[in-house]
This record gives C-alpha cells, structure tokens and sequence, in this order.
C-alpha cells in the first residue's frame, strides 16, 4: 500500500451515544499539523490487528491540529469498530492516512438538505457546521432507531438556529421508518440532498430523489453493494499501464488492482472493496464494468476513471494511466 500516511495518537476517547464513541487523534509529535480537511472527508485508520477502515471526520473543516471520527460498534463488525470500541486506548500510536473527500459539499447550493442514519450523521455533522459558518440554510432529517441511539445530539442543538432545523425521527416512537417521499416533497427539487446511513435507506433516498426530479441527490456509503460484484461473468483482460509501459493480463479470479501489485507495482489502495476512493485511477481506453459504491452514474457513463480494486472490462483491453 502506497497511499500516504501519518502517525497520529489518541488523545480522547469519548461516549457518543449508545454504541458510539467518538475518536480524537492529535499528531505524534508537537509542532505538526494534520493537512486541512474539507467538510464530507473521510481518513483511514490502520488498526494493530492488520484492518484498514475508513471514518469521516467530525471536527469542523480546515482544523489542523486534530481528527476527530466517529465510530459505531457494529453489530456485524468484521473488527474494525470492535477493535475501536474494545482495544483502543489513549495514548496509543496509529497510523492513519490523510483525508480524501468523496462527498463533498456543494457550498454554493441555496439551501441543502440532509438525511442521516444512525452514524450516517457523521459526515453531515461536518457539513452542517460548514454551511452555519456561511450562513447558508440547510435542513436534517436525523433518523435513529430510538433517542438513546442519537449520536452528537448537544453539537446539533448548538447548531439549531434560523439557517439549520433539526427534523428526529425516532423509529420505536414513530412505529416505524421515516416515509422519504413525505418529507423530502417539501423541498424545492432544485436544492442539494445528501444522505448517508444504512444501505436501504440510501436506496429508499435515491428512488425518492429520482421519483420527485430532484437532480442533485448525493450519498455516501459504510458498505459495499453486495450486488455490484456479480453482474457480469469475469473473463480475462490485458491491462496497458501507459505511464508504467506495461502490459499485464488480469486473470477472471484477479482483480486489476491484485494484478498490478503481483505485477510489482504499487498503486495506492486501502478498502479493497470500492468504498473509500484511495485505488481511484484515470481511464484512457476499456469498456469499465463499474463495482465501486462511489461514482454516480454520469461518472460512469463518463467512464474517465475506476476503482481498481473491485472494478473490471468488458472489453478485451483496457488502457490506465498509471
């Protein structure tokens, strides 16, 4: 992995909600700073038990001396917030990468709106403090299984004023999920939504923005499409590294970006499973048959760059500068 990274130690670790703690990381030695990050970024945590996960950042953007994430403990962990929720301490040394931003936000929008699920909230915590600091309106739609589940509930009151309104819905007392298409029909299809939060209701989210004409629909996945991998039978390709002047065969059971680090190569990665944009790469000539959860459709119809990791061909070659 050549993505590049920093060390950073854990300064704090604080309850959150239920389930949820949040992460405060300082930089290793005094006197350095972090790079600035933008409102929507995310950072990767390299744990000790050899997991990479990727968290959004929680601290008001542009802040240097620190990162801050929020994480949950998953009922369905593969061990990356088990291991932050049960083995990290402070004090102790990380390594961490520097933050990219597949979720950005768009900061000329007249008025945005937001729905969060769960610790879907944590990139939009961010947003929101942005927008208030522009003094642009924006609404949230917060949505949790029930009150003891809502994470940041003191930053989103201190925010609450004229420009945001906090919108709860708690399912145990509503009986059930927010109906989307209710709540987002209020708005005028011209302003930018976001969301982030379980997959389904991202799908829910999306339909819903589709079905209403609202064009700028945004979101931002924890897990990868399950379906994406699967949609059409593997076969082998030749890959043209422009840059690099080599030719590699990609094997049905090899992924692009296994077949570059067999290879010898070094290409920057981390999720492997197309969710945190790190292996993004440019697209100079192939058919891609798009695995990721991060490009929108226009992108991929655009088809100028993909995620190496998941991604493949449906045509015999395909030409990467790299």
């Amino acid at each position: 992995m050549t993505t590049a990274t920093l060390k950073a130690r854990v300064h704090c670790l604080r309850y959150e909600a239920r389930d949820v703690v949040s992460v405060e990381l300082r930089p290793e030695h005094a006197g350095v700073v972090f790079p600035p990050h933008e409102a929507g970024a995310h950072i990767d945590l390299h744990m000790s038990n050899g997991l990479v996960r990727s968290y959004s950042l929680i601290n008001p953007a542009g802040e240097a001396g620190r990162y801050v994430v929020g994480v949950l403990k998953d009922r369905k962990s593969r061990g990356g917030s088990a291991f932050v929720h049960e083995q990290l301490r402070v004090g102790q040394l990380l390594t961490i990468s520097a933050p990219r931003n597949n979720f950005p936000l768009h900061e000329s929008a007249r008025h945005s709106v937001f729905v969060a699920g769960g610790i879907g909230i944590t990139p939009i915590l961010c947003m929101l403090e942005r927008l208030s600091v522009l003094g642009h309106t924006a609404d949230l739609i917060y949505c949790v299984r029930s009150r003891a589940d809502a994470a940041f509930v003191e930053r989103l009151n201190d925010l609450g004023s004229h420009t945001l309104r906090v919108h709860w819905h708690f399912d145990d007392e509503a009986g059930g999920p927010p109906d989307l298409r209710d709540r987002l029909s209020q708005y005028v299809p011209e302003n930018h939504f976001y969301a982030c939060g379980p997959g389904p209701m991202l799908d829910a989210f999306l339909s819903t923005c589709e079905a209403l004409g609202c064009p700028n629909a945004h979101i931002e996945r924890f897990a990868a499409v399950p379906t994406l991998t699967g949609s059409i039978e593997a076969a082998t390709f030749t890959l043209e590294l422009r840059r690099s002047e080599r030719h590699i065969e990609v094997r049905a059971d090899c992924s692009v970006l296994d077949a570059m680090l067999e290879a010898g190569l070094s290409p920057d990665h981390s999720c492997r499973e197309g969710l945190c944009g790190a292996c993004e790469t440019r697209v100079l000539a192939g058919d891609v048959e798009h695995r990721d959860s991060i490009l929108t459709e226009s992108e991929r119809a655009a088809n100028k760059s993909m995620m190496i990791c998941v991604s493949r061909c449906r045509s015999n070659v395909l030409v990467l500068d790299a």
